[in-house]
Order: C-alpha cells, then structure tokens, then sequence
C-alpha cells in the first residue's frame, strides 16, 4: 500500500521506484499485480479504490 500512498502524493513513477529503492521495472510489475487483485486496470483507479476504502 505504500506505493499506492507514493503515487496518491503525485510522485512520479520514478520517484517511487527510488523512494522504494527497486527498478522502474519491478514498480510497474508491482504496479500491475495490485491492479489484476484489486480488479482495475491502472494505478489510479487503484488509488481511488484504496482511497474510498480508507486504506490510504
């Protein structure tokens, strides 16, 4: 959920991979993972879907 955190601050893709301490490659892999187990398909509607739950 930290990641969600990150992007829901308006970090960049990059600035979260660093901030995370992982390749941008990894962040997006990641990225797509919480999106297929939250059933949405980009990392906004996941922020969104976080959000509106109270988990960020």
């Amino acid at each position: 959920m930290r990641i969600l955190q990150l992007v829901s601050q308006g970090c960049t893709m990059v600035q979260v991979a660093r901030h995370m301490e992982m390749s941008d490659r990894t962040l997006r892999r990641k990225l797509r993972s919480i999106c297929d187990h939250v059933d949405v398909e980009t990392p906004i509607e996941a922020v969104v879907w976080a959000v509106r739950r109270r988990i960020i």
